[in-house]
């Protein structure tokens, strides 16, 4: 699949092809995953790290999160973790690396938690990073709508439809193979979970966004108690290269929506001299 960027957003900060959080994430699947080549190593892992049930006895508090770097073979991590680039790349640049990390492992570990209430009774683990991609996948759709991805390279498909075909399939599957008592090995409720997940924590920080600006709008104003002597140079108004240059660390921090109005007052206006 392909992208098209006719409909780019604009990104302050650097941009990275491969940026911090999913380069690491991608390195310890790999790590992970070469150690599961080895016998002695896979098993001790699948029977340690995977998500198992809770009624197998071998589940783990741990499991929820380290159920993500382990996979079921070449195909499984490669698609995995080339999703997560392809989708993720962007949302980080975008975000941050720090809010990055925290909404990838949210979607993931939810999704974990979603997973072992669907499958109760089960005696198979789950294993894979599928949930937390699924919430990127999400979080792409919700942030870029009108991007189009292009299935198979030929076929044009806007972002928003493409998430949403991919969640109708997934209920459908999950639901089907449930009801059928299938032996299918695809964790379709992980999926959906961190799908669900990443759209609640996607909706409630958008809330919280607007309901900041509501507050800063309805806030009553300080009445002026008299007379007040201004100085006639406005050495607030002075945005220093020191100034700027922190902002811009702070960008590449935790993206551009961290900073506060005042920064980005001085930001634009650094732009315009």
């Amino acid at each position: 699949m392909l992208m098209s960027y006719s409909n780019q957003p604009y990104r302050p900060g650097g941009f990275q092809v491969i940026p911090p959080a999913i380069k690491a994430i991608i390195l310890i699947n790999v790590g992970v995953f070469l150690l599961e080549s080895f016998p002695a190593f896979g098993n001790v892992l699948l029977s340690e790290l995977a998500l198992w049930p809770i009624s197998s006895g071998n589940f783990r508090i741990w499991q929820p999160l380290t159920y993500l770097f382990l996979h079921g073979g070449t195909a499984h991590i490669f698609f995995n973790m080339f999703a997560l680039w392809i989708f993720g790349a962007e949302i980080e640049n975008h975000w941050g690396t720090k809010q990055f990390n925290v909404y990838y492992f949210t979607c993931g570990i939810g999704a974990a938690l979603i997973n072992l209430f669907a499958t109760m009774g089960s005696t198979y683990p789950t294993i894979g990073a599928s949930g937390a991609v699924y919430g990127i996948l999400l979080a792409f759709g919700m942030m870029f709508p009108d991007r189009y991805i292009f299935l198979y390279f030929l076929f044009p498909i806007k972002a928003k439809f493409f998430v949403a075909g991919y969640a109708f399939i997934e209920f459908f599957s999950g639901l089907g193979s449930r009801t059928m008592g299938s032996g299918s090995n695809v964790a379709h409720f992980a999926h959906l979970g961190g799908m669900l997940i990443g759209w609640i924590y996607i909706t409630l920080k958008r809330r919280d966004f607007n309901l900041s600006g509501m507050l800063e709008k309805i806030r009553p104003r300080k009445k002026e108690g008299g007379a007040r002597i201004h100085s006639i140079s406005r050495n607030d108004d002075v945005v220093t290269e020191a100034e700027i240059d922190r902002i811009l660390e702070k960008i590449s921090q935790s993206g551009y929506s961290s900073l506060s109005a005042d920064e980005r007052h001085k930001l634009l206006k650094a732009g315009r001299k």
